[in-house]
């Protein structure tokens, strides 16, 4: 369906990601840094990035600044943190983050908002709304496990 570029400097996350997506039908490439987003995100021009907040070197702050800044960019960018600061956020988005979604998350919201924004279901600039919304249809993080949802670890026994 669409090429997402997943940056983050956790394997583990990398890899769940990349299974959840796979399995979605979507090609994935996975950058384990800031620097080598950047570079992967020139070559591929991706449909849609999944970028992480805290990375060693250059952090997803600066990777989404300089993505940004490439001219005509208007690829949608999910940001995902483990710490879920309002600051962090708000810093996010006005750098022109789409989506803010705090660790643990679910497959299913993942997808959720990969899925609504490329198939134009859910607007580019409603991140907190798509996130609550999400929730009120089922969808809902680690820590609120429900029958119907699906951690991330649960996807990679599905493969």
């Amino acid at each position: 369906m669409a090429n997402i570029l997943v940056i983050d400097d956790d394997v583990a996350i990398c890899q769940l990601l990349t299974d959840v997506l796979e399995i979605d039908q979507h090609e994935v490439r996975v950058a384990m840094d800031g620097n080598e987003g950047v570079r992967a995100f020139d070559v591929l021009r991706p449909d849609f990035v999944v970028l992480d907040v805290m990375m060693p070197g250059l952090d997803g702050h600066g990777v989404l600044r300089t993505i940004r800044d490439r001219p005509g960019n208007a690829v949608p960018v999910l940001m995902l943190t483990a710490s879920a600061d309002a600051r962090s956020a708000q810093q996010a988005w006005a750098q022109g983050a789409n989506y803010y979604l705090a660790k643990p998350f679910t497959a299913d919201e993942v997808l959720y908002l990969i899925d609504g924004v490329l198939q134009h279901r859910i607007p580019m600039t409603d991140a907190l709304k798509a996130v609550q919304y999400a929730r009120s249809q089922g969808y809902h993080g680690a820590a609120d496990e429900r029958p119907g949802t699906r951690s991330l670890g649960a996807v990679k026994s599905e493969r």
